[in-house]
Order: C-alpha cells, then sequence, then structure tokens
C-alpha cells in the first residue's frame, strides 16, 4: 500500500499517515514497524520520521506475520526521576533505546517492561532517544498525554538537552556554533554526512578541558537531526572518542559504546509546569562537578 503525501500532512510523523491518511490498524502499522516493512521514499524509514510535501510513504505487510511479543529483560535502571506521567532513565551506551530485529530481548524498552511488571497493555512511549552507543538521560512519558504534550517542546526552549563528549583532537575554537547541515550518506542505512542540501542542523559547544590531545566538550543541540553531535564534531576533526561510524572504535576502553553522554535535560513537566532539572556524569567525565552542565554560552 503506498501514498503520496499533501501539504496538509507536511510536518507529519510516518505513524500518523499511517493510521490517519491511510487507515491502517494499530496491529498493521505494528507488525509492519517490527519487521522493516515502512518505507519513505524506497529506503526503510522509522514510524516516527517526519514526512515532506510529495513524500512516498510505503508499507507491506503479510497477515501471517506475528506480531513480536516484548520480552522481559531484567536489567538496574537508574532512575533520576519517576512519577505516575513521567520516567527518566540514565540509559547506559551500549544499550539499545528500543527493541528491533537486532535488538528484540535486550534493550531499554526491555528493561522498562520488566521494571513495570511486564503489564498487558504495556506502551513504550520514549520522548527523545538516544543511539545505541550513546549513554545519559532519557525521557520516556506513561500517558498519551504527557507524550504529546512533551513531543511538541522537544525541539524548543521548554526541552533543553545539553551533552559530554570526550573527543579525539582539540577544536579551533574553544566555543562556538556548529552550523553544518546534515544529510544521509546516498546508499547508506543510518550514516550521516556534511551536506550543502541537507536539513539546518546546529549544535552549541564549549571546551571544559583538554585531555592527552583530545578535549571534553559540553555541546546543547539547536536541532535534533540523526547523529548530529557526532556528525558535527567529527567534521571538525573532534570526532567522539570510540565512535566506531564517525571516528576510530576503542573497544578496549569503550565496549560497546562511545564517550558521548546527554548529561542534563531541562523540561516542563506535562502536568503541573513545574521545571524539573535532571543531571547525569559517565565515569569518563572524571570529577567534574555537574553545575557545569547550566553554564552560559556566549
Amino acid at each position: 500500500m503506498e501514498y503520496r503525501v499533501g501539504p496538509e500532512e507536511a510536518g507529519w510523523r510516518i505513524r500518523e499517515v499511517l493510521r490517519r491518511s491511510m487507515g491502517v490498524s494499530y496491529t498493521a502499522l505494528k507488525s509492519a514497524k517490527w519487521n522493516g516493512r515502512i518505507r519513505l521514499n524506497g529506503e526503510p524509514a522509522r514510524a516516527d520520521a517526519r514526512v515532506e510535501d510529495g513524500d512516498l510513504v510505503k508499507i507491506d505487510w503479510e497477515e501471517d506475520v506475528p506480531v513480536y511479543q516484548l520480552k522481559p529483560y531484567e536489567f538496574p535502571l537508574e532512575i533520576p526521576y519517576e512519577d505516575e506521567h513521567l520516567l527518566v532513565v540514565a540509559k547506559p551506551g551500549g544499550i539499545a533505546s528500543q527493541s528491533s530485529r537486532n535488538h528484540p530481548d535486550d534493550s531499554l524498552e526491555n528493561a522498562v517492561y520488566s521494571y513495570y511488571g511486564c503489564p498487558e497493555n504495556f506502551i513504550y512511549r520514549p520522548v527523545n532517544r538516544l543511539d545505541k552507543g550513546t549513554g545519559g538521560l532519557m525521557v520516556i512519558a506513561r500517558t498519551p498525554h504527557a507524550q504529546h504534550r512533551l513531543q511538541q517542546e522537544l525541539h524548543t526552549p521548554a526541552f533543553r538537552r545539553r551533552y559530554l563528549a570526550l573527543t579525539d583532537g582539540i577544536p579551533a575554537e574553544e566555543e562556538g556554533m556548529l552550523d553544518f547541515p546534515i544529510a544521509k550518506v546516498p546508499g547508506a542505512t543510518i550514516k550521516r554526512m556534511i551536506a550543502p542540501d541537507g536539513k539546518p542542523s546546529r549544535t552549541r559547544y564549549k571546551v571544559l578541558e583538554k585531555r592527552n590531545g583530545g578535549t571534553l566538550i559540553l555541546l546543547e543541540l539547536e536541532t535534533g537531526r540523526t547523529h548530529q553531535i557526532r556528525v558535527h564534531l567529527s567534521h571538525i576533526g573532534c570526532p567522539v572518542r570510540g565512535d566506531f561510524l564517525y571516528g576510530e572504535e576503542r573497544p578496549e576502553e569503550f565496549p560497546g559504546c562511545f564517550a558521548l553522554h546527554s548529561a542534563m535535560v531541562e523540561l516542563r513537566h506535562p502536568l503541573t509546569g513545574e521545571t524539573l532539572r535532571l543531571t547525569s556524569l559517565p565515569q569518563w567525565a572524571g570529577e567534574l562537578d555537574d553545575s557545569v552542565l547550566f553554564m552560559d554560552f556566549n
């Protein structure tokens, strides 16, 4: 089944196009999503990817392909904040944020499912996502209303995210804005590159320390592109330490992960309006005081 996106649907997520415009049932969507049968302009796509006017959305599913049943994963979770509306987890680097064909049983989704006692109608609602190799704070909504409110604010000043990175190489400037458009590498599944015709992408940064030919950097996203920090830092000659895709893998130092960490999240509680400021520091940051996570950028 195929569908051409119209101007009134520009900016929608693929799942909205599938459900609202194409009439796909929740069960069929879940099956197609799990089995990798959603495509955008001929390329495999995530259900939360956004579409533009003229895009071609395609879904294939087979009636005899079962919807995957989530399995529990007994993994100790570090939880900086929790109430009936929100769960904030400090995800370790090396664990996938969401279950998939490659990680069906050992993702953060499986761990959260287990943490809540494997409820029958469990729905996983991550507001922000982290690459498998990236550690740090992830916000998970526990209700549809909380998810809707937080996703509306995700790339606005009401939902701020700051990261720590340990890089190979030292930036030419101590502080600045990395303003380079990002596009998908032709023929690649996940790899991105800097390209003039890419999507606008902006990352603020500030050097905190210089360490043995590398740098400890504080970063804040102004846009939210795939692999944005990793691509931007690699572009200026300072790839994230241990990044197998854009730098040099270091399995002995960072097994299954790399030195990028979601260290601060500041958000407005979707029900109370209270401002929540949460922090998480990785071991490789050393004796860093978390007050530096809130310093001003020039």
